[in-house]
């Protein structure tokens, strides 16, 4: 539970007042109360507090007129407090945007339940903004580094797609950049404005699975002491990635091939039927083909989902890839650690002739770790992860210098066309001389 944000309760009643003030500071709340709406009016319009409290009855007004001021303001959870007899009007509050109600008499243990919740839905929705305008600069244009003719053909693909609301199925091994993909996918479409709402399908417990995607309702089993929105629920007028959807045991895809067939679904121990505008993008490293025959995957949901396939190809088969990638990589965290770092000539080489089981994301990795732990300066082959310093690998053959000369040839065109073909910086960014760099230009015919 994160400390000092801050509760405005506005309350009639002093000694439930008193109570809630004193037990909310004692959790390490910051608290702002108030006996009535006029009392409280000129402070809830400021950006002072993080979710508000509110009988729905007050002396000098009810509490609709609180929950009208808030959410008419500013996106800041509202809870409603009512007495049993009240609750139609606590309904009518949360018609009005109030985040939820809790009825009176309350325990505490209820209570901050409730506050929690509030300040975690206001969290991610934060987060979401935060993203969304973090991600709108990035996501203008694919996001994904490649000048391969397949990674070429994917975003083709991708520009394609994103204006559709078609579901889409990404394929490809651990590491290629699934979910980059899906998060360029939602923020090139008409929904980048909405939730986008990641799950891991294969990280989530069995037993909760279906109340992480759906939902439930308070008392829908042991522990469930409030009603909880499920991911689909929160990722509605947006879009939902299911990532490792071939993980999900048989029971849960039957629900998740309605939500996509028909938009509804209930939350688990509700018998009200919801309806979301939900894109659902789906991502596995599973042959899902295979799963179906096995028995293991329904048939009709891999139809579903299978509607557009984008498969991202693996790093080995796009070497070409690579030198663009490792000069993305270290120009990312040369910034991020301050550090100076570059590869010699050797350590650049064995770089650009590593299969990478690991595909980018062990790229990414290696990048990360040695301009991390050498020096400023150069970085040598010998420090290097051993797999990638130790030279030809299983199943690579005598061919491997021609394709480590093809990488290398782009490699230094890519440097060229950062510097704008300024060849003393390309050749300090190189680790190079001129004159060696003039040679290789040379060699390698490039003008």
């Amino acid at each position: 539970m994160k400390k000092m944000e801050t509760v405005l309760i506005v309350e009639d009643d002093k000694l439930m007042r008193i109570s809630l003030e004193d037990a909310l500071k004692r959790a390490g709340y910051e608290v702002l109360a108030f006996e009535t709406g006029t009392a409280a009016m000129d402070v809830l319009k400021e950006d002072c507090y993080d979710v508000a409290v509110t009988d729905v009855r007050l002396p000098d007004m009810d509490g609709f007129g609180i929950v009208r001021e808030i959410t008419d303001r500013k996106d800041v959870p509202v809870i409603v407090m009512t007495a049993y007899g009240t609750i139609k009007d606590a309904v009518e509050a949360i018609k009005l945007g109030a985040f939820d109600y809790i009825t009176k008499p309350f325990s505490l243990d209820e209570f901050f339940l409730l506050v929690e919740r509030a300040l975690e839905i206001k969290k991610l929705k934060e987060d979401n903004i935060r993203l969304r305008k973090d991600l709108g600069r990035c996501y203008r244009a694919p996001n994904i580094i490649g000048e391969s003719l397949e990674m070429k053909k994917v975003f083709s693909l991708i520009e394609k797609v994103s204006g559709s609301d078609s579901t889409v199925l990404v394929l490809g091994e651990s590491g290629t950049g699934k979910e980059l993909v899906a998060t360029t996918i939602h923020y090139q479409s008409r929904r980048k404005d909405k939730p986008l709402i990641k799950v891991n399908c294969a990280a989530l417990p069995e037993g909760l699975i279906e109340s992480e995607l759906f939902g439930h309702e308070k008392g829908a089993f042991t522990g469930a002491l409030k009603r909880k929105p499920g991911r689909f629920e929160l990722a509605d007028g947006g879009t939902i990635f299911l990532d490792e959807i071939g993980d999900l045991p048989l029971f849960t895809q039957s629900k998740i091939l309605r939500v996509i067939q028909e938009k509804q679904f209930e939350r688990i121990g509700g018998t009200a039927t919801l309806t979301v505008d939900v894109r659902v993008i789906a991502a596995t490293n599973k042959n899902l083909e295979k799963a179906v025959k096995s028995g293991r995957f329904r048939e009709d949901l891999y139809y579903r989902l299978n509607v557009i396939p984008v498969n991202i190809p693996p790093l080995r088969e796009r070497k070409e890839d690579i030198p663009g990638l490792i000069e993305f990589f270290m120009e990312k965290y040369r910034s991020r650690l301050s550090r100076d770092a570059r590869f010699s000539r050797e350590a650049a080489l064995a770089l650009l002739s590593y299969d990478y089981p690991g595909n980018v994301r062990e790229l990414e990795n290696i990048i990360e770790r040695c301009v991390t732990l050498a020096p400023d300066g150069i970085i040598e082959k010998d420090e290097l992860p051993v797999p990638v310093a130790s030279g030809q690998q299983a199943g690579q053959s005598a061919i491997l210098s021609d394709v480590a000369a093809a990488a290398e040839k782009g490699h230094i065109l890519n440097v060229l066309k950062l510097t704008q073909g300024n060849k003393t910086r390309a050749a300090e960014i190189l680790g190079i001389s001129r004159k060696t760099l003039w040679e290789k230009m040379s060699a390698y015919d490039i003008g």
